[in-house]
């Protein structure tokens, strides 16, 4: 596919997606971090987690991966119907 950029400008294109691309992550992992630890962790009386906070933030970080992960799949199944539905109205 030409996209009638030079090769300079595809890498600095390139470069920016991909630094995008990691601020992106990185503020969904903060969130990920912040959630959690707003909802397990409640109890500063020792510098050492309980096993019931360890337990609520596994449980936490697993959810809110699977739910990334779901919507991810499912953000992708829409974009493939749309993508094959302006297909068939071009044809």
């Amino acid at each position: 596919m030409d996209t009638g950029l030079t090769q300079a400008e595809n890498r600095q294109l390139e470069a920016r997606l991909q630094k995008r691309q990691v601020k992106e992550f990185m503020n969904v992992f903060a969130n990920l971090v912040d959630n959690c630890f707003t909802a397990c962790v409640d109890d500063f009386t020792s510098k050492a987690m309980s096993s019931r906070e360890n337990g609520c933030i596994s449980r936490c970080v697993l959810k809110s991966m699977s739910t990334q992960t779901r919507l991810g799949e499912r953000f992708g199944e829409l974009n493939a119907a749309m993508a094959q539905d302006m297909q068939n109205r071009q044809n």
